[in-house]
């Protein structure tokens, strides 16, 4: 068997799914994690956008901040599902075969990859 090799991923994303009853949550979260880790905070969308199916926000961050992030959020997610990927430059592999969830799994709209 051949492991792939890490080197080649220096960046990924987190998508906090919230819904009406949860968006200041999910805001103070994604404000909190710009704040105490330096991610880039992306937009609320109030709207499915790309392939989630559900209002989301994303974090952009990198290799280094990967582990303390990730932690922090799973110790603060209070509920909100989270979709975590890194960019290998296979979108439809990134948010399926090498993606991990925080909370419920949700299906994503893998209509809108073309397959590499």
């Amino acid at each position: 068997m051949k492991f792939k090799d890490i080197s080649s991923i220096e960046k990924y994303h987190a998508h906090v799914y919230f819904d009406e009853s949860t968006i200041e949550q999910a805001q103070l979260l994604c404000e909190e994690a710009g704040n105490s880790f330096r991610v880039i905070v992306g937009r609320m969308h109030h709207k499915p956008v790309g392939p989630h199916p559900s209002w989301s926000c994303q974090l952009a961050f990198d290799r280094t901040q990967h582990t303390d992030l990730l932690t922090w959020l799973a110790l603060n997610r209070n509920g909100l599902t989270i979709l975590i990927h890194p960019l290998s430059g296979n979108d439809l592999k990134d948010h399926t075969d090498y993606a991990s969830w925080m909370g419920k799994v949700q299906e994503l709209n893998l209509n809108i990859f073309t397959k590499n």
